[in-house]
C-alpha cells in the first residue's frame, strides 16, 4: 500500500502532491514501482496535527481520486484506499470510486462511518488508536501493550459488526506509533503473530515513523528507509498481509525477498532414522 498524503502537513510527505496532477505523478510512480493499492489522505493524523473540517479534507481527496481513477479508466487500475474517520468523506470517495476504507479511529470518532462501510460492503482497516492527534501521546499506557491492543481491537470489530460490516470486510491495523512508546511498538512487532490469530488479514504502518527515528537516532523521517524495510521484514514474518509504505520500490524489494525466505519455500525435512541429527541439521552444517 504506498502512500499519498494530500496535506500540507504530515510528517514526512506533507506539500509533496499539492494537487491532483501531482497526486497522480506519485500514483503513476508507485504503481510502476509494485504498489498493489494507493491510499489517499486528506487530513493528517501525525502527532499534534490540527483538524480540518470534512468539506477542507473533501476538497483535498476527491479531485485527487477522481483523476487517479479516470487515468485507469480502461484498465481498472490499483486499489484505492481513503484514509479518513469521517463518515461524509467515505460515503463521497467511496460514490466516486474509492475501493476501501481506512479509518485511523476504528470507528470511534464518527461511529457512522460504521454504517458508511457497512452499506457500500467495502474493505474497511480498523486501526487502533486512542484520542486524537493531540491526545494520544498522554494515552500510551499499557499494562501489556498486546494484549490490550487486541482486546480493543476485538470490541472494535463487534462493533463494526453490529453496524452490518461483515468479518470478511475487516483488516485489523495494531497501529504503530499511535498512543504508543517506542518500547510499546516494539513490542508489537514482535507480538504481531498473536493479533494474526483472530483471524483477520493485518495491515502494518511503519513507514519512517518517529519510533524507528528513535531506536536509530535518526531525526529525519525520509532517512528512515533501511528502518523501515527491518520493521516490514519483521511483520512479514509475524504475519502481516498488507504493508503501508512510503518508499514503494525498495520496500517491495524488501517484501519479496521475505516472503521467498520464509513463506514460499517449503521447508526441508530432517533426515529419518537413528543418525538423524535434531532439527535436522547435523554439527558441520
Amino acid at each position: 500500500m504506498g502512500v499519498i498524503n494530500l496535506t500540507p502537513d504530515s510528517f514526512s510527505d506533507g506539500g509533496r502532491y499539492p494537487t491532483p496532477a501531482a497526486a497522480l505523478r506519485q500514483a503513476r510512480a508507485m504503481v510502476a514501482q509494485g504498489a498493489d493499492l494507493l491510499d489517499l489522505g486528506g487530513q493528517s493524523t501525525r502527532p499534534g496535527a490540527a483538524e480540518i473540517s470534512a468539506e477542507q479534507e473533501l476538497g483535498r481527496v476527491l479531485p485527487a481520486l477522481e483523476l487517479i481513477r479516470s487515468a485507469w479508466a480502461d484498465t481498472g487500475g490499483p486499489l484505492i484506499s481513503i484514509d479518513t474517520f469521517r463518515a461524509p468523506v467515505a460515503a463521497a470517495a467511496l460514490a466516486a470510486g474509492a475501493h476501501w476504507i481506512n479509518d485511523v479511529s476504528g470507528g470511534r470518532r464518527d461511529p457512522e462511518i460504521l454504517s458508511v462501510v457497512a452499506e457500500f460492503g467495502c474493505p474497511y482497516v480498523l486501526m487502533h488508536s486512542r484520542g486524537d492527534s493531540r491526545s494520544m501521546d498522554g494515552l500510551a499506557a499499557y499494562a501489556d501493550v498486546v494484549a490490550e491492543v487486541r482486546e480493543e481491537l476485538l470490541r472494535a470489530s463487534e462493533a463494526a459488526h453490529s453496524a452490518g460490516i461483515r468479518a470478511d470486510q475487516l483488516i485489523w491495523d495494531p497501529g504503530l506509533g499511535f498512543a504508543k512508546t517506542t518500547e510499546h511498538n516494539l513490542a508489537l512487532l514482535r507480538g504481531l503473530a498473536d493479533l494474526r490469530r483472530e483471524g483477520f488479514p493485518l495491515l502494518v504502518g511503519p513507514s519512517r515513523k518517529r519510533f524507528i527515528g528513535a531506536v536509530l537516532n535518526e531525526p529525519r523521517p525520509r532517512a528512515r528507509l533501511w528502518g523501515t524495510a527491518a520493521v516490514c521484514a519483521q511483520a512479514i514474518t509475524q504475519g502481516a498481509d498488507v504493508l503501508r509504505v512510503h518508499d514503494v520500490a525498495p520496500i517491495v524489494q524488501t517484501a519479496r525477498m521475505v516472503d521467498a525466505i520464509v513463506r514460499s519455500s517449503p521447508p526441508v525435512p530432517a533426515r529419518e532414522g537413528p543418525e538423524a541429527p535434531v532439527g535436522g541439521f547435523s554439527a558441520n552444517s
